[in-house]
């Protein structure tokens, strides 16, 4: 389960139906983070989710958080933007829509929301194994309409539901946004009625019934990185000195025209041995830890 953290400082007065936002590199908990506008984004790790404590709270982008609408929050990408988060250990996967800053816990790269994590099916468990990929146009598009102030809420449910934007959302092509694209007010109820998605009202407010795609499972592996090194004996050092929590091997990868030694401690058995791994290797003074997939 998500943890609570205050948010970023000058994130946490935006009050703005339609608002696009990328925001100033804030610290917390001692960890800088640098949000970035990007439309190139996959990476694999670990999903959390939050749910009732938040729910109708303000989020980061200045909507109120929906526990049970398909949302999420990431340390450092714009919003909004949409993104396909992929469960490796069943093969489901849903478009969310990222709104909020978070998960700030160690080891995690996003945080979905408490509906997402149904459809997903990891709230038994907390976590998952998961595959985050930006849908690179259509987050353009939705960026496209947050800045003219006009609300993107509901546009990830049409997504789920026929692969596509509401109608009013053209998707550009990769590169510079038209500005004659259509920016007519959309809510949620109006998306839903619009792209044949079925749902129910409850307390005024429209629920759709989302959907989720299911994809053959592929085998995934989880390690703990303890650092990555341009010399080869730094690396086998540290290797060698945690390898009182686990297995721990150094692998060479290619960066440009570099080579960088990571170490590594598992393959490990599940995210809950991942989590204390890590806590032993960030105790042992090793503060760029992380949680990988692969």
């Amino acid at each position: 389960m998500y943890k609570k953290f205050n948010r970023p400082p000058s994130e946490q007065q935006s009050a703005s139906k339609g608002n696009f936002k990328v925001g100033k590199p804030y610290k917390i908990m001692g960890e800088t983070y640098y949000p970035t506008e990007t439309y190139d984004y996959v990476e694999t790790g670990v999903a959390s989710w939050y749910g009732p404590g938040f729910h109708g709270k303000k989020t980061a982008s200045g909507e109120r958080y929906d526990q049970y609408e398909l949302t999420a929050a990431h340390r450092t990408l714009q919003m909004p933007s949409l993104v396909r988060v992929t469960n490796l250990a069943n093969g489901k996967s849903a478009v969310l829509r990222v709104n909020d800053r978070g998960p700030f816990a160690h080891g995690r790269i996003i945080d979905v929301s408490k509906r997402a994590a149904e459809l997903l099916d990891m709230t038994r468990t907390g976590t998952a194994k998961v595959k985050v990929e930006m849908l690179e146009n259509e987050s353009r598009a939705l960026a496209h309409h947050a800045r003219k102030g006009k609300s993107t809420n509901g546009t990830e449910i049409a997504y789920n539901k026929s692969g596509q934007l509401p109608s009013e959302f053209y998707v550009p092509p990769t590169g510079p946004v038209p500005s004659d694209i259509p920016s007519s007010e959309s809510d949620l109820a109006d998306v839903a009625r619009e792209s044949n998605i079925t749902g129910h009202y409850k307390d005024g407010h429209f629920y759709p019934d989302a959907v989720v795609k299911q994809a053959s499972v592929s085998t995934s592996q989880i390690y703990v990185q303890a650092g990555a090194f341009g010399d080869v004996n730094n690396a086998r050092r540290l290797a060698e000195k945690l390898g009182q929590f686990s297995n721990a091997s150094v692998e060479p990868s290619n960066y440009g025209d570099r080579i960088l030694y990571k170490v590594r401690l598992g393959p490990l058995n599940n995210v809950q041995q991942a989590d204390k791994i890590l806590s032993k290797v960030l105790a042992n003074g090793q503060s760029d830890a992380i949680i990988v997939v692969q």
